[in-house]
């Protein structure tokens, strides 16, 4: 299975959004990618943490999730949709939502954000939890070559939430993590990941100098089993892409049992 991380830069206008990822994943998909991942709030980088709540969707209404049903079956491919805004019942805040896709356009997975970034340091300050509403769940789904681990951004730094996973190919993450925060801990923490559930990861990013004045990290990157980056995109809108050998992992998992070594829960 080839499997492709598309990485943006989005900007405050959805139909921008929109026609970006349109583009990046048909770029993929004729590369021969059979999933596809989206990063992060690809629909808006809104010029207020706010913003977002106006395009919050309920399940299965709304323009953002037309797209996604229409790329997955029009590519003919699995998409994990980044993250949406969807509503939570609260009209001041949303869920974070991760929606996958199959090839023939049916939902088949949700995950909902379950840690939200917090994070402080002179003038730089964000706090997710003003407006979005954490999830509970620990998501996993089958696209037919292996489980699938669904986290998000701040999720990364959680690595009880990979354990609770179970044995997992590949493990996804969405992200928009921040220049700072992003040059000193995001690849360590994506090469953990891989290296100690001994899968394939593949994260995409938000990558650049956003209109709101934010700077995102980039580096959407696919790591193999042994912690090796396959796959790297420094900065900018552009496909990441690679091959899951399966075989290799399985050799991993083989000469190194740590999953079979675990003692602790």
């Amino acid at each position: 299975m080839k499997v492709a991380a598309i990485q943006m830069v989005s900007t405050p206008v959805l139909e921008q959004n929109m026609a970006t990822a349109g583009h990046l994943m048909r770029q993929a998909a004729e590369d021969g990618a059979g999933l596809l991942l989206l990063p992060e709030y690809w629909p808006i980088m809104g010029m207020h943490e706010t913003d977002k709540i106006a395009l919050a969707e309920a399940p299965e209404r709304g323009a953002i999730q037309e797209f996604m049903v229409d790329a997955a079956r029009s590519l003919g491919v699995w998409l994990i949709g980044g993250t949406l805004p969807m509503a939570s019942g609260d009209p001041s805040k949303v869920l974070n939502t991760t929606l996958v896709y199959s090839p023939q356009g049916a939902q088949v997975a949700r995950y909902d954000k379950i840690h939200l970034f917090g994070f402080t340091k002179g003038d730089e300050s964000y706090q997710e939890s003003r407006t979005i509403t954490p999830g509970k769940d620990v998501v996993t789904f089958d696209a037919g070559f292996g489980s699938i681990g669904l986290s998000v951004c701040y999720d990364l730094r959680f690595p009880e939430l990979y354990r609770a996973m179970g044995a997992c190919s590949l493990i996804v993450v969405p992200a928009a993590f921040t220049y700072t925060t992003g040059q000193a801990h995001w690849e360590i923490l994506l090469r953990a990941r891989a290296v100690e559930n001994q899968c394939y990861v593949l994260a995409s990013a938000q990558g650049g100098k956003h209109p709101n004045g934010r700077r995102t990290w980039g580096h959407s990157m696919l790591i193999d089993p042994w912690g090796e980056i396959l796959s790297v995109l420094d900065e900018g809108e552009g496909v990441v892409a690679g091959e899951l050998k399966l075989d290799y992992m399985d050799k991993v998992r083989e000469n190194l049992p740590a999953l079979k070594h675990r003692i602790l829960a």
